[in-house]
């Protein structure tokens, strides 16, 4: 093969800068507003990036891409997390975070479920890459880009997770927004208390929610601070941790240490943060992850989506029968089951859209619930691999 137009370290990183621009600002159009939708930007962050590979852009491997996995990706965790408001979260009560946990039980069983079903119709090793999907699934893409490096899953098999994220997820977003016609003759089924979803409705409206300010340069200082300090630190101690099998890994260690901080940090006044765009930084750096990701995958891994999209069609069947039957026990409105699903499946971006699309005024709920969701997603994701592992090597 021909050298790479771009080989120096700087060179590539600048490329997926420009990308991830190109990317967000192509999505900013009106008139692609449709095609962004259902050809989400995250898709082709990781997707252009394995094109410019593949036609000789830039290098398959280069020291920069271990550098962006080693340092952005804890730091995109604990600003991620900084907004995690649990006391807000509690105030939807007992009802919405049980159906939500029935959502989130669905995918981590779920996953050696699928495992089971069709290890032999998969690539070696696949289980980390339904296990990264279980990640996603269960909070949105910064979980699966976690869990997928702390089982390190292959680059070949990310390809197709992320396809299967894509069409299964949104796939499953419209059968959900389809089923609001009967959710009067669900809830009747059931027996729910509609009650309730006034209850939340003024829980949500007592909520002060705080507006969004002027990034200032001290805001930005104590972000960088706090992700690469906060993050070096959990780097360290991570490496110092016993590896325990092929899921607990040292970077595992360091995922769990990260988000562990990151939760305890948006208990202090470090969470007003969030109002100064601490988010959108975290996600700038989950971005040149999923981007540097890409410049190592294999194209060859789109021939496999077939079987991981029926895969995935499977799995989502059984995350809607758990929610289902939690509706049943509950006696919860269609309104819980239709957001807690979307929390999990597809997080904080399409989780608010279905909310409103069944109780227009209760878009907050889904929010919170995604939120919920990013929480979950490192701790259950991790468990999920787990079995994953087990249900592919013991059976």
């Amino acid at each position: 093969m021909s050298q790479p137009l771009l080989t120096d370290s700087t060179q590539v990183f600048v490329f997926l800068i420009l990308i991830i621009g190109l990317v967000y600002w192509l999505s900013q159009k009106r008139a692609l507003a449709k095609f962004f939708r259902y050809l989400t930007p995250v898709l082709w962050i990781y997707f252009l990036p394995m094109l410019a590979t593949t036609f000789g852009l830039i290098p398959s491997d280069s020291p920069v891409y271990a550098w962006i996995r080693r340092h952005m990706l804890p730091a995109a965790l604990i600003l991620l997390l900084l907004s995690a408001n649990l006391p807000t979260i509690a105030r939807l009560g007992g009802r919405a975070i049980l159906t939500m946990l029935a959502g989130t039980l669905g995918i981590v069983i779920g996953g050696p479920i699928v495992v089971l079903l069709f290890k032999n119709s998969l690539p070696e090793e696949a289980w980390k890459g339904i296990a990264a999907l279980a990640g996603s699934w269960i909070g949105g893409s910064h979980n699966m880009v976690a869990i997928s490096e702390s089982v390190q899953t292959p680059e070949t098999l990310l390809g197709p997770v992320i396809v299967v994220d894509t069409v299964v997820a949104y796939g499953w977003m419209g059968v959900v927004i389809a089923l609001s016609a009967l959710q009067d003759r669900f809830d009747r089924w059931v027996g729910a208390n509609r009650e309730i979803i006034d209850d939340i409705n003024q829980r949500m409206q007592e909520v002060q929610e705080q507006e969004k300010r002027t990034l200032k340069f001290t805001d930005l200082t104590m972000m960088m601070t706090l992700a690469f300090g906060g993050g070096y630190v959990c780097l360290a101690v991570g490496e110092l941790m016993p590896p325990l099998g092929e899921v607990l890994t040292s970077f595992a260690w360091t995922v769990i240490l990260v988000t562990t901080l990151g939760l305890v940090l948006s208990f202090t006044k470090l969470s007003n943060l969030q109002h100064a765009g601490s988010t959108h930084v975290g996600n700038f750096f989950l971005f040149m992850l999923l981007a540097s990701i890409g410049a190592r995958a294999d194209m060859k891994a789109v021939l496999q989506v077939p079987a991981f999209v029926l895969l995935g069609i499977v799995w989502i069947t059984i995350h809607a029968v758990c929610l289902f039957l939690a509706g049943k026990l509950l006696k919860s409105p269609m309104f819980l089951v239709a957001t807690s699903s979307q929390a999990n499946i597809g997080g904080p971006v399409t989780a608010p859209i279905v909310a409103s699309v069944y109780q227009s005024s209760l878009a907050p709920v889904g929010l919170l619930m995604a939120v919920l969701g990013s929480i979950l997603g490192i701790y259950a994701g991790l468990l999920c691999a787990q079995l994953c592992y087990w249900a592919d090597k013991l059976f």
